[in-house]
């Protein structure tokens, strides 16, 4: 299990020894996101963190340390960044090279679907592509590619298997007003960020965290709705992981020899915590043919995002 962060610590790193920009040489919200595109790249830094690439992440990080939401960029792109400003912007770009930690935990924020949630080194980054699921595929609207609901009113219960930092099962509280939901983590320092989480959406009254390995304690309880994105990272994956990613939990990304270790359990246990007319909802990155050939007799149904191909799957009840 990861050991808690230290926030002291992580704003406290030594200062990185990057030239001094003379004055007036950046003056604006785009000359320092250019400013760090450079330095990122020069700097070889890996982007899999809910930033796909140097300029997304640069822009997040000048927008953190500015306190503007990522969305207003565009309109502050040309405005002056006064010399206070100019120096903790400077101190973060440095930060993200030095440490090489992802982003998000250099600011304790990440944006999952437009919103805003507090993460630090005790829970993975979140970047499930089960949030833009959930709006696209279970928003009851077949005009937006095909709903497998009709009614996301009508969802009474939902799960979330591995919920870290909780960002999923909020998703999924905003996306299904009458629903109560249940996240479950094994990890009890993952659960104080998802708390927090909780408490800053007011959802203490709907929202549930148990700690536990998957459906511990969860008794006989059915739900309408199953979600998780587990650990599925293969050994040769972790063996390979760039040096962001070793920032994050191990226990979080972690998924066993062929990286199905609790996608198997999650599969063959499923069917008892599902209604009848339920359904699992699951992320399993890159094994998809694995995965496949260990339940060929599984009708899963792959799911595509904007930004994946094949890495989510549905499955009803009556199928499992």
């Amino acid at each position: 299990m990861a050991k808690r962060a230290k926030p002291a610590a992580r704003h406290s790193a030594i200062a990185p020894k990057f030239p001094k920009i003379p004055a007036g040489e950046l003056v604006t919200l785009l000359d320092f996101v250019r400013y760090a595109v450079s330095r990122f790249i020069e700097a070889k830094l890996v982007f899999a963190h809910g930033t796909p690439d140097p300029v997304a992440e640069a822009a997040f990080l000048v927008c953190e340390t500015l306190h503007l939401h990522p969305d207003q960029f565009e309109a502050f792109a040309n405005a002056r960044v006064t010399a206070r400003e100019a120096k903790q912007i400077l101190d973060v770009i440095g930060r993200r090279i030095t440490t090489r930690k992802p982003a998000a935990y250099l600011v304790n924020k990440i944006y999952m679907r437009g919103l805003p949630f507090y993460v630090d080194e005790r829970v993975i980054v979140p970047r499930s592509f089960i949030g833009e699921l959930l709006d696209s595929h279970f928003s009851g609207e077949s005009d937006r590619g095909g709903s497998l609901i009709d009614d996301p009113g009508a969802i009474e219960s939902v799960l979330d298997l591995c919920t870290g930092s909780g960002c999923l099962a909020i998703l999924a509280a905003q996306n299904f007003p009458n629903a109560r939901i249940d996240a479950v983590d094994i990890s009890k320092d993952a659960l104080d960020v998802a708390a927090r989480n909780v408490r800053d959406y007011g959802l203490q009254h709907r929202l549930t965290l148990h700690r536990s390995d998957l459906f511990g304690p969860l008794g006989a309880t059915r739900y309408d709705l199953i979600i998780s994105n587990p650990p599925y990272v293969d050994a040769e994956g972790m063996a390979a992981l760039p040096r962001e990613c070793r920032a994050e939990p191990k226990i979080a990304l972690d998924g066993g020899a062929d990286g199905l270790d609790l996608v198997r359990r999650i599969l063959q246990e499923a069917k008892r915590h599902l209604t009848p007319a339920g359904g699992l909802l699951c992320e399993i990155g890159r094994g998809r043919e694995r995965l496949e050939a260990a339940f060929p007799q599984l009708p899963l149904l792959w799911l595509d995002t904007e930004d994946s191909d094949g890495e989510v799957f549905w499955i009803v009840a009556a199928d499992l």
